[in-house]
């Protein structure tokens, strides 16, 4: 393969591709995400809505993967923080430096808005991806902890 690989914001004409790519994020996670959740998340993408930052990473003129980031304030500093919450780049165009771009776009985004700190977490079985992040940062130590609120129940 030649070429380089490009980071820009997302477009309008971008979306049956992004939606392609989500699914197959989606999948690799055997998750499920519902359909206006899905059409939510593209708004936000490409509008950079409530926080959020969309970028594609575009490979002979073809997107072949996101990341989807959010910048919020945070607690143990003053400048804002980015938390990057979506990163994925379609499987057969892995080893393009897609991944890498699209982490050394938000590294440089980070610089040029006075972001504390870029902050991300993966599955541990996740070798391949690792492999990558372990090339920026080693990983701490801490561990996760989710609550479905939708799965909790109320006072009795």
């Amino acid at each position: 393969m030649s070429g380089a690989v490009i980071v820009r914001s997302p477009e309008a004409g971008d979306e049956s591709t992004w939606r392609r790519l989500w699914a197959g994020y989606v999948s690799f996670y055997e998750a499920e995400v519902p359909g206006e959740v899905t059409d939510a998340t593209w708004q936000r993408f490409l509008a950079g809505q409530d926080g959020f930052i969309g970028r594609v990473a575009e490979f002979n003129g073809v997107v072949i993967g996101f990341s989807l980031s959010i910048v919020h304030a945070g607690s143990w500093s003053l400048a804002p923080v980015c938390y990057l919450e979506d990163l994925f780049v379609a499987p057969e165009v892995r080893r393009t430096g897609a991944g890498r771009a699209l982490i050394d776009d938000l590294v440089a985004l980070a610089r040029e808005h006075g972001w504390a700190k870029l902050y991300w977490h993966t599955k541990a079985s996740n070798t391949v991806a690792r492999a990558l992040y372990d090339t920026f940062v080693n990983a701490d130590d801490f561990v996760r902890y989710r609550i479905d609120i939708s799965r909790v129940p109320g006072p009795s």
